[in-house]
C-alpha cells in the first residue's frame, strides 16, 4: 500500500509502502486507518458509522507494526505518514 498515493504524486519507494493485507490495504486508502509516527496504527472513529462494525479492526489501535525493517531508509518515512494524517486520515 502507497502512504501517499501514487495517483497524488506518492512515489514509488519502499518508504512510501506499507505491507498491509487487503482490507487493511483499503482501510488505509480509504483514511480509516493511519500510522503514527511512531509506527502504530490508529484507527478512526469513523470505521464504526461508516461500516457498522469495525470491532475487529480496532483490536489493531495502538499497536505497533509487526514487521519494522532494521535500516532506517527502509522504514516508513514521516513525511508520508504526516501527510497521511493531514490529507486522508478520518480521525
Amino acid at each position: 500500500a502507497h502512504i501517499k498515493p501514487y495517483g497524488e504524486s506518492g512515489p514509488h519507494r519502499v518508504e512510501n509502502g506499507l505491507l498491509f493485507r487487503a482490507d487493511l490495504h483499503r482501510l488505509l486508502d480509504s483514511g480509516h486507518i493511519t500510522l503514527t509516527e511512531a509506527l502504530q496504527v490508529e484507527v478512526s472513529r469513523r470505521i464504526k458509522e461508516d461500516f457498522e462494525n469495525g470491532r475487529e479492526y480496532y483490536a489493531f489501535h495502538g499497536k505497533g507494526l509487526e514487521v519494522i525493517p532494521p535500516r532506517a531508509v527502509e522504514r516508513p518515512s514521516k513525511q508520508f505518514i504526516e501527510w497521511h494524517n493531514r490529507n486522508r486520515f478520518l480521525g
